[in-house]
């Protein structure tokens, strides 16, 4: 009797492997971007205010208040504004 696995199962585990790496990898991601809300570079700035939008609560609300005061690009003002809103929204 042949125990070795066969192609599908050895492409399932394969799947799940890198699907659950590839998300460990990006959760890893989104937290170092968290502390580049008053960046210099403007993508690590937009990369901020998306990780405050998923994973943010009502604290972060003067912080964002603070960043718009700062914060010289127009469109980024914008979604900041947009995230103040969707964090009071979730109370």
């Amino acid at each position: 009797m042949n125990r070795r696995p066969s192609a599908a199962a050895l492409f399932t585990g394969a799947a799940l492997l890198g699907t659950a790496g590839g998300w460990l990898l990006a959760r890893r991601h989104d937290r170092s971007h968290r502390h580049d809300l008053f960046s210099s570079r403007i993508y690590q700035r937009f990369a901020a205010l998306g990780w405050i939008e998923r994973e943010g609560d009502l604290e972060n609300v003067p912080l964002l208040r603070d960043y718009l005061a700062w914060e010289p690009a127009p469109a980024l003002r914008q979604r900041a504004r947009r995230v103040i809103a969707v964090l009071a929204a979730e109370q």
